[in-house]
């Protein structure tokens, strides 16, 4: 069995982040998700999520392309999981490209391209432009 894992905040779950799971799942047998909680977001990525923690596990464990979802809670314990769940292949997007190539030590690090045109912060900040012109309307 060959098991691929990922990590991600998965904040407004959308297109690119369905294309990441099944492309990743390809690659093997069973994905596991780590997925960043509120905690880490705010402390560690200095950013705040729109969807709590608990809403985007359950979202991701909807998802046919995942096995398992697991709480990330530090940048380290990509390491420890790795270890834990005897990972083949550490999957991320291409926006973290070298970011993780430490890991390839202990296994497979590929970076996967990102659907054109659609992130989380592109989301957010379009949320954020029609809410400002709604106020301006008002």
């Amino acid at each position: 069995m060959k098991t691929i894992i990922t990590y991600g905040t998965f904040d407004l779950f959308h297109i690119g982040h369905v294309n990441l799971l099944k492309r990743a799942r390809e690659l093997g047998d069973r994905l596991i998700v780590g997925v960043s909680t509120d905690e880490f977001n705010l402390n560690e990525k200095g950013k705040t999520t729109i969807v709590p923690y608990e809403h985007r596990v359950k979202v991701l464990e909807s998802c046919r392309y995942v096995d398992l979802v697991i709480p990330e809670q530090g940048w380290r314990q990509k390491t420890e999981d790795i270890h834990f769940f005897e990972v083949d292949v550490f999957v991320m997007g291409s926006d973290w490209q070298g970011k993780f190539d430490e890991l390839s030590a202990l296994c497979e690090v590929k970076y996967l391209p990102r659907t054109q045109n659609i992130s989380s912060t592109s989301i957010k900040q379009a949320m954020s432009v029609l809410l400002q012109l709604n106020r301006e309307l008002q």
